[in-house]
This record gives structure tokens, C-alpha cells and sequence, in this order.
């Protein structure tokens, strides 16, 4: 692959990662019909050789089994990734607030010291590993407060078994209880071109705070891929199956939106997904960009877009097309 990754900071944490990143949610099966063990570990090997460091995963996705691909696929490799994992939705213990329901197992949003403490080193087993580079609150759990969930894990860091903090799934009072408390290196929220509602509210606080953005769902799902037609169908517990945002109307709109960016695309001689996922990057704000792979070839298309950089001819005109044609998309 030609191009050079480039790497941004996590905050304030002294540690950097490159721009793009590969998220395992797929990779874990739950909600996306299934994984193939043996094909993630190829998608985590060909990230890691295109120069991707960042690897996100989390314990809910798959109940561990995501975690558990990504410390077989780092074997020998962990030097080379900066892994980002979560805590805070358990399924041992019922303290907190339920949540959903998994394989039969009630989770909860749980952020106290104990569920901390006991997850961190569940994370350690399954990914084969002494410290965790980004551990980020998953989804946030009204009945503990925020200070104390930053002091167990200002404790974690303390010990050298994580080198930086972040959040997820935070509203705009949260953030601030965060950033009050002090110590948030990162945010990771859904962010990708339509879906834009933390350009108003979190994203000046963590650049008025030197905060990093990690993006997830920087395709939407895939529907921002360019690959999705009207003829696919969705099968098992794929979440796309009955969502309204893959409604044949939307694919159609969204086919109509790569056409109109294909000469971006082809100027850069890249894949419409590698377009957007390099217009998200160029977002004020968004550090990094976390994209779902399921096997090689889609990591290394991933990859690629961490090598583009778009010019603000390349942003005028991609903007052009979303509010043309995507802005009255069903949600």
C-alpha cells in the first residue's frame, strides 16, 4: 500500500495512534450475524501491516469473544497496536441500571470501583496483555458518579495498567463532569456524515480541553460505504436487518451520493469509503476514525483512507453532495 498512516495524540496522554482504526464490534458477531474467527485475525494482521495501530474493541461485544480475537491476532504483535478497550457494561453483577439482554445474560451500565476493578483484569486476560493503551467508559452509568469512576480509574493508570482515559456515549453535562474531574484523554461517539449532532455540543468542549474524538460508525454501518445496494439482504441478528436507515429509499440516496463523489474519489485514486472515511478525518475535532472490518480486504481498504489527505476543493464538494442528497434520509 502506498501512502504513509499518519498518527494524532490521544489527548494528553503521551500516546499516539494512527488516524484510522479498526473497530471489532463485528469481529465479536453480536449483532451483525456471526463472525469467522480465522478471517478477523486476518483483518487484525492486515491492519497492523498497513500501519494501523489503533484497535478497538470492547468486553460486550460478543461478551469477551471480540476481546479474545484481538489478543489471539496481537500474539507476538502487541508492540505494534495501541489497543483501546471499555468498561462499565457487566454481566456479572446486576448492580446498576439494566441495560439489555445478551446470549440469555442481563447487562448492566455499571461504573463503580469494584466492576473496574474486576473488569480490567478480565480485559488483561482475554487480550493476552499487561496494560491496556485507552480504557473508555462504554456507556455511562447514571447511578455512580463520575468522580469515583475517575478515581478507580486514575488508580488503573497509577498501577501502569492503562496509559490513558477516555468516555463514550457521553451527553454534554457528563462531559463536563469529566472534564471538572480532570484526566479525560478521549470521547468515542457516533459521528460520520449523518449522523453530526456532537458538532454543536461536544466537540468545541474537547477541543476548548485538548480532548481526542475517536468516531465509530464512521460509515454508518456501511451504508456510507458506496458497497451497499438496494438487492442486499440482511440475515440472524444483523442490526441492519429491520433498521429504517437501510431502508431501499436510502440505499438508493446513498448510491446517488457515491456517484456524486466518485470524482473526488477518483482523484485520489480511492474507494468511496475511503473518500468518506478521509472527510471525517478532516472534520474539525474527529481524531481518529474507527471502521469495522470483517476480513483483509476490507481492513486494507480501510487502511488506505489514513494515507488520503483531502484538499478544501475535495471538502467543498463532498459537503455539496451530503446536503444534496442525503439530508432528508430516513433515520
Amino acid at each position: 500500500m502506498s501512502g504513509q498512516q499518519f498518527m494524532r495524540d490521544i489527548g494528553g496522554s503521551g500516546v499516539a495512534a494512527s488516524a484510522v482504526g479498526l473497530g471489532t464490534w463485528a469481529i465479536g458477531g453480536w449483532m451483525w450475524g456471526g463472525t469467522d474467527e480465522a478471517e478477523s485475525i486476518s483483518a487484525i494482521h492486515a491492519s497492523l501491516d498497513a500501519g494501523v495501530t489503533l484497535i478497538d474493541t470492547a468486553p460486550a461485544y460478543g461478551l469477551g469473544r471480540s476481546e479474545e480475537i484481538v489478543g489471539k491476532a496481537l500474539a507476538g504483535r502487541r508492540d505494534k497496536a495501541v489497543i483501546a478497550t471499555k468498561c462499565g457494561l457487566v454481566w456479572h453483577t446486576n448492580k446498576g441500571r439494566h441495560f439489555f439482554d445478551q446470549d440469555g445474560k442481563p447487562v448492566h451500565r455499571y461504573l463503580g470501583r469494584d466492576a473496574i476493578f474486576h473488569e480490567i483484569e478480565e480485559s488483561l486476560r482475554r487480550l493476552r496483555t499487561d496494560y491496556i493503551d485507552l480504557y473508555i467508559t462504554h456507556w455511562q452509568d447514571p447511578t455512580t458518579p463520575i468522580g469515583e469512576t475517575m478515581r478507580a480509574l486514575e488508580d488503573l493508570k497509577t498501577s501502569g495498567k492503562i496509559r490513558a482515559i477516555g468516555a463514550s456515549n457521553v451527553g454534554t453535562d457528563e462531559l463536563r463532569d469529566y472534564i471538572s474531574v480532570g484526566g479525560l484523554d478521549a470521547i468515542q461517539e457516533r459521528f460520520s456524515m449523518i449522523d453530526r449532532d456532537i458538532e454543536a455540543d461536544l466537540l468545541p468542549l474537547t477541543r476548548a480541553n485538548g480532548i481526542a474524538t475517536l468516531s465509530y460508525s464512521s460509515l454508518a454501518l456501511g451504508l456510507l460505504s458506496g458497497a451497499i445496494g438496494p438487492g442486499r439482504v440482511f440475515s440472524g441478528d444483523d442490526q441492519r436487518r429491520d433498521n429504517p436507515r437501510f431502508s431501499a429509499a436510502n440505499r438508493e440516496k446513498t448510491l446517488a451520493f457515491a456517484d456524486a463523489i466518485r470524482p473526488v474519489a477518483d482523484r485520489h485514486s480511492a474507494s468511496i469509503a475511503q473518500t468518506v472515511i478521509a472527510w471525517t478525518l478532516a472534520q474539525p475535532g474527529v481524531t481518529f476514525a474507527l471502521c469495522g472490518a470483517r476480513n483483509a480486504a476490507q481492513a486494507l481498504d480501510n487502511a488506505r483512507a489514513g494515507t488520503i489527505r483531502l484538499d478544501a476543493d475535495d471538502q467543498t464538494a463532498i459537503d455539496t453532495a451530503i446536503s444534496a442528497i442525503m439530508t432528508d434520509m430516513d433515520r
